[in-house]
């Protein structure tokens, strides 16, 4: 029977791993996903780049964000960002945190990004904003406090994303691989609707065609696609994460080795 939270440990980092090499985190950034038999969790990893990030640096975490067992090494600071989306909303599954260039413009500006073409209409109709600012006053900017964290959920409410101003994005998925997917074409769609700026005024998807196109871009087949491809990618570049240790995974106590005397021995063959 295959190990379910090996699996999904193992998809983790390479979902981090994917999203660096696409372009969607950096040095900074992270990925996180529900606990795979207990909703009262979720997985994440220790504080650490995105395209470095290995099986063995997940860590287990209650939706209060501590760790489950006490950690020796540094943890990201904006794990609450995690936590309370997971208690806000029991239908997300993953969760990614970022900064992406593509969608900086439009978080600094204030500007929405919408859906401009068929596969961005993953992101759905709109995207809100959260304004630090507005409840917390003069901050650094991250996210580290639960009441901070609380806030941000209820700006997501039921959404896709939210845009933080002049900060990034924040991004949820039915599971990892739908994460994926929408956090890179909700990039794609904000750089292409940059673009158009040059040519004339972006012409939106109509409501109805979001709502259809949006349906494609969760069917298992086109996220299965998608992720086969980028995985493809980061293979390509030498950039994919080991498998997590055999020792942690399949450990098992080896039976010692009963001590045979000289006489028990020719005891043996007697019989």
């Amino acid at each position: 029977m295959p190990d379910k939270m090996t699996d999904l440990i193992e998809e983790l980092a390479l979902a981090n791993r994917i999203l660096a090499h696409e372009g969607v985190l950096d040095a900074f950034g992270h990925v996180s996903v529900r606990h795979p038999t207990d909703p009262g969790r979720y997985l994440l990893s220790r504080s650490r780049s995105p395209l470095l990030i290995e099986p063995d640096d997940i860590l287990e975490y209650t939706l209060d964000s501590a760790p489950v067992r006490p950690a020796k090494v540094h943890l990201y600071a904006e794990r609450v960002i995690h936590g309370c989306i997971y208690q806000a909303r029991s239908d997300v599954m993953a969760v990614c945190h970022h900064h992406a260039p593509a969608i900086m413009p439009f978080a600094i500006a204030g500007k929405p990004i919408v859906p401009v073409f068929h596969l961005g209409a993953t992101i759905g109709e709109d995207l809100p904003f959260w304004d630090q600012y507005d409840e917390f006053g003069d901050t650094n900017l991250l996210v580290v406090k639960p009441e901070e964290g609380q806030s941000l959920a209820r700006a997501l409410g039921r959404h896709n994303a939210v845009l933080l101003n002049r900060h990034g994005a924040t991004v949820v998925g039915s599971g990892l691989k739908e994460l994926v997917s929408r956090s890179i074409f909700m990039c794609q769609n904000a750089d292409y609707q940059l673009r158009t700026l040059a040519l004339g005024t972006p012409q939106p998807l109509h409501r109805g065609e979001v709502k259809l196109a949006g349906v494609l871009g969760q069917l298992p087949n086109v996220v299965g696609r998608t992720w086969e491809y980028w995985s493809m990618r980061l293979e390509a570049s030498g950039g994919m994460p080991p498998r997590r240790s055999a020792a942690k995974a399949t450990r098992r106590p080896v039976p010692k080795r009963s001590r045979v005397t000289p006489r028990e021995r020719r005891k043996g063959r007697r019989r």
